[in-house]
């Protein structure tokens, strides 16, 4: 007995997979109903499914006549429904509730293990199951009967329907805008009852016919779960060893792994943070610090690492200001984020904390409400924008909070000369944002940073011919540049040009000479001329005459990508470049309007005369347009021709476009065509296409 196998076969069945009926195929069931009461003989009145949500109702008869109905409670539930009108939208025709509805859940939303199976002549026919429903009974009808009774009451309530109305009309409306909503809120709303129920009640019902369980048809349907193939033989040997096979039976339980405890966003772990790449440590360090001195920044990192990588890191992260590192808007408030106070979008907070920073840069101490005047942001942003860089001073407004770090600017000059150039780039875009005057950009004098002595341009002068008396014959030359020192209009000194310039033509602002009230602030030595203009990488007296290679270069590159540009736009974007030159550079000369001008003609561009609008506000470098004439390709022409539009109005539609390229060119200008034209030179507003540049985004 014990060699005997324990486990005989007693039968081998033949199994056969049908596919027919694979993803029509549905198992209902009744759990508030016993097995032995079925619904097969009871009337079915309507049928509907909704396949995506797998969602059925079904509408069958309800025996009134039977000894276990209550004809005074069907009598009184029709009632409630229903009222005591005869329409034909009732939903109980005979005043007698003499129906019940049936909605399915899901039993189950995997059905990859279950299948319906048919045996027949020693043979297993299974065909799967596309889902498993539970139906219920539907109670939407006591939802209409509620309805009715609010209804009821609120037409007994009526009263004085006209006095009523009176007092509605007078009510305050207020009127809310929306937040910004957040990707959080957006994937919270999505997984919301409100947000579910609505996607389902969008599926439309699709209306069946219901056939009976002895119905013609339904015999018909049935042999479809046998399998159709039988004479069509596959390879379905079972190749598993015995211990795969049992494998695939039971799969092993998965461990799941114990999640380690996140660490709050405001709390650092100097460990965890040192296994970072050094990128991410000076980002997560000012992102949490926000304002720190150069010096403790290398302190929280790992001893001895390389200082002139953690500048190239701290100054994708951050700017300088009065010396020390301020985190950078855009790594506080990333792109599609709000304000956490008021919802404002983080473009708008960028912008305002840009200029709070950018104030920093000019003066010592600011005021609240001249910076919320001029940002125009609530003020729980304005505070927390302050808070974040100053303390506030008694009689003085908020301070910045750090003093000026005047050996980091000694030690990196020119990491303080490059952090000047994007500070200038910055200034002439908050300018342009903000409608700014030059009063509103010059510096308060009782705000100075500590340090910096403002000297005017007749002391100066008077304090050369001292020296020069004394005998110091060094310092002739230094006499010489006293005398092409000017005053402005605020009692700065201020650098004379020495090269010739047209009427209304006035130099870019490129030099640190105007920047001497807060040269220090902004990290760049507050020493003597010649040091200033070593820093700028040339003498005042030496001027370039006529654009250089290199500016043609820029020049160029510049309007292959932008196409159409105004003269103030450029200057932005040259400002930036100089940023990033090393110090020294050739291009650091005096670069004047001429120049640029001259330049941009020596590239195949041209100045497009666009007729601006009466109201326009737009200063004289912002009406001075120019745009690529000339590019080699074949879209010249129909650049040349859209130009020739802007020439004769300062905006035009999209239809006028597309007709006189199609007169021009014939139709073999397509859709593609006059969007790629539009996108390079044009912007949309208000369904009107203008130059780029000539209209306020």
């Amino acid at each position: 007995m014990a060699s005997e196998e324990d486990d005989p076969i007693i039968q081998e069945i033949d199994v056969y997979l049908a596919k027919s009926l694979a993803d029509k195929l549905y198992l209902f069931q009744y759990p508030v109903r016993p097995a032995s009461m079925t619904y097969d003989d009871v009337a079915h009145l309507s049928a509907k499914i909704k396949p995506k949500q797998q969602k059925v109702e079904l509408e069958m008869t309800l025996d009134t006549m039977s000894p276990n109905y209550c004809r005074s409670k069907g009598e009184q539930i029709a009632l409630n429904v229903d009222g005591t009108t005869s329409e034909d939208s009732n939903t109980y025709s005979t005043k007698l509730m003499d129906k019940q509805t049936f909605t399915s859940i899901q039993a189950t939303t995997n059905t990859s293990r279950y299948a319906a199976a048919v045996f027949r002549k020693g043979e297993l026919h299974l065909t799967p199951l596309q889902g498993i429903l539970q139906m219920r009974p539907s109670f939407s009808y006591l939802d209409k009967a509620d309805s009715k009774h609010r209804e009821r009451e609120a037409a007994n309530e009526g009263g004085d329907s006209s006095q009523d109305e009176a007092e509605e009309d007078i009510k305050q409306i207020t009127v809310r805008f929306s937040r910004p909503e957040s990707e959080q809120a957006r994937q919270r709303r999505y997984q919301s009852y409100e947000f579910l129920q609505k996607k389902q009640n969008e599926e439309p019902w699709v209306h069946l016919h219901y056939y009976g369980l002895k119905d013609g048809r339904s015999e018909h349907e049935r042999q479809y779960l046998f399998c159709q193939c039988m004479g069509v033989t596959e390879n379905t040997e079972l190749v598993k060893t015995p211990s795969e096979y049992l494998a695939m039976l039971m799969p092993p339980a998965v461990k799941e792994e114990v999640a380690k405890p996140v660490t709050p966003s405001n709390v650092l772990s100097m460990a965890q943070l040192r296994t970072l790449p050094l990128g991410d440590q000076v980002k997560t360090l000012m992102k949490n610090v926000k304002v720190m001195p150069f010096a403790n920044l290398m302190g929280l990192l790992t001893p001895g690492t390389d200082s002139t990588a953690v500048l190239r890191c701290v100054q994708q992260v951050a700017m300088l200001v009065q010396g020390n590192w301020v985190v950078k808007s855009d790594v506080l408030y990333p792109k599609d984020t709000c304000s956490p106070h008021s919802g404002v979008p983080a473009e708008v907070l960028c912008r305002g904390r840009d200029f709070l920073m950018w104030k920093f840069t000019r003066e010592r101490c600011v005021v609240r409400k001249e910076v919320a005047a001029i940002v125009k942001l609530p003020a729980e942003d304005v505070k927390d924008f302050l808070e974040q860089m100053a303390v506030p001073r008694v009689n003085r407004g908020w301070e910045f909070l750090l003093p000026s770090d005047t050996d980091f600017v000694r030690k990196h000059p020119d990491v303080a000369q490059r952090q000047h150039m994007l500070w200038l780039g910055m200034q002439a875009k908050l300018e342009k944002v903000f409608h700014l005057s030059k009063e509103d950009m010059m510096p308060k004098k009782k705000d100075s940073a500590p340090g910096v002595v403002l000297v005017s341009g007749e002391k100066r002068l008077r304090m050369a011919k001292d020296r020069a008396r004394e005998g110091r014959p060094a310092l002739e030359k230094d006499l010489e540049r006293q005398r092409a020192v000017g005053r402005d209009s605020s009692g700065a000194a201020v650098q004379v040009k020495e090269e010739p310039l047209s009427d209304g033509e006035e130099p870019m602002d490129i030099s640190l000479t105007e920047t001497l009230k807060n040269g220090a602030v902004n990290g760049l030595p507050h020493s003597d001329d010649s040091s200033r203009d070593s820093l700028n990488g040339h003498s005042p007296s030496c001027r370039p005459a006529s654009p250089s290679q290199e500016l043609r270069d820029f020049v160029s590159a510049t309007f292959r990508k932008h196409y159409v540009l105004t003269l103030s736009e450029l200057k932005r974007l040259f400002n930036l470049h100089l940023a990033s030159l090393p110090p020294g550079h050739s291009l650091f000369g005096g670069i004047s309007d001429r120049l640029l001008q001259d330049a941009i003609l020596h590239s195949r561009c041209r100045q497009i005369m666009v007729p601006f609008p009466p109201q326009s506000s737009a200063a004289a470098d912002e009406q001075k347009v120019f745009a690529v004439w000339e590019t080699g390709d074949s879209f010249d022409k129909h650049r040349q021709l859209l130009f020739e539009l802007f020439m004769k109005n300062y905006r035009v539609r999209r239809n006028v476009v597309q007709s006189r390229l199609n007169q021009e060119f014939g139709e073999s200008v397509t859709k593609a065509d006059l969007d790629k034209l539009l996108k390079e030179c044009c912007i949309s507003y208000a369904g009107m296409w203008y130059l780029k540049g000539t209209v306020q985004s």
